[in-house]
């Protein structure tokens, strides 16, 4: 008898302490959300909803808007994504199914040691490498061959958005690739070889058993790899430019949320510049959490598609 309650009672201070973690999760979230709320309304009530909508940042006048940097932070995301997804898949399956089994281990480990690399050395190599690559190769041969195309007109200065959206790429594929390689590890084997068996090709085994069997938890990768692209701060602050200017080409320079936020923030001196300032990081944070929240939904109705 006491052995059961013992068992009882500690089932009850495991789930208690469980719940309590969980619950500290939830209560730092909405404490930062109260914090940044509070803190923006000088912001919040002398713009109002044109501060999301203005493309003015001026110090000296008082004058702050938040498209700019929310534009680039979108579009250097979305680069990043674009060259990283297809990326990552390909190292992703090469590791889980297609390299030799001596090469696996070090080649994985070497992947999984570019997340360990501090931003700020991305930054350093974009601005120092990358950029002077861009410059006087990549962007000219874009602007010679594709260069009836707006994005790609334009000065070729090696800094801009198309090279931060590369540095991007560079710093997310660790994520993407190494989950996704654990999930396609995961696949059963049973359901590989009897594929094998009815005389499907890898690229057939890939395509119809091994994608959509770890749809979600690639999706999952994908959102993790976005999450730390939307709010990388450092490496975008080298090489992004930091203008406020909007422009159709993806070689002009531009700025992002993160990015103002590391080169202003310790020069704020007035009330509505500072609180201009924290309410760009609640920008951020709500779009973060926008888009991670549809992805969720998106993933609950396409588990309960296949059901």
């Amino acid at each position: 008898m006491n052995m059961k309650k013992r068992k009882i009672w500690g089932d009850v201070i495991f789930r208690g302490l469980t719940a309590s973690f969980a619950s500290g999760i939830a209560v730092i979230f909405i404490a930062i959300i109260v914090v940044l709320w509070h803190q923006s309304q000088p912001s919040i009530q002398k713009f109002g909803f044109s501060f999301l909508v203005s493309m003015s940042w001026n110090p000296v006048h008082e004058q702050f808007g938040a498209l700019i940097p929310i534009a680039g932070t979108l579009l250097t995301t979305f680069l990043a994504l674009l060259f990283a997804i297809p990326l990552s898949l390909g190292i992703a399956l090469f590791l889980a199914e297609l390299a030799p089994h001596w090469l696996r281990t070090p080649f994985g480990t070497a992947i999984e040691l570019l997340a360990a690399i501090p931003s700020i050395v991305y930054g350093m190599w974009g601005l120092f490498v990358l950029g002077p690559l861009m410059a006087d190769y990549v962007q000219p041969f874009l602007k010679a061959t594709l260069g009836f195309l707006p994005i790609f007109s334009g000065s070729s200065m090696g800094i801009g958005m198309l090279t931060a959206g590369l540095v991007l790429t560079l710093m997310i594929i660790p994520f993407i690739s190494s989950v996704t390689r654990d999930v396609f590890l995961m696949v059963p084997q049973p359901l590989k070889e009897a594929a094998y068996g009815l005389g499907c090709t890898t690229w057939e085994v890939v395509r119809d058993v091994m994608i959509p069997y770890g749809r979600k938890g690639i999706a999952g990768a994908v959102f993790l790899g976005m999450g730390r692209a939307l709010g990388e701060t450092m490496a975008v602050t080298f090489v992004i430019g930091n203008a406020y200017h909007l422009s159709w080409s993806l070689f002009a320079p531009g700025n992002s949320i993160a990015s103002t936020l590391a080169n202003e923030f310790t020069e704020a001196d007035g009330q509505v510049y500072l609180s201009s300032l924290i309410e760009l990081g609640l920008v951020l944070f709500l779009i973060t959490l926008i888009i991670l929240s549809l992805a969720q939904i998106w993933l609950r109705r396409s588990a309960a598609g296949r059901a």
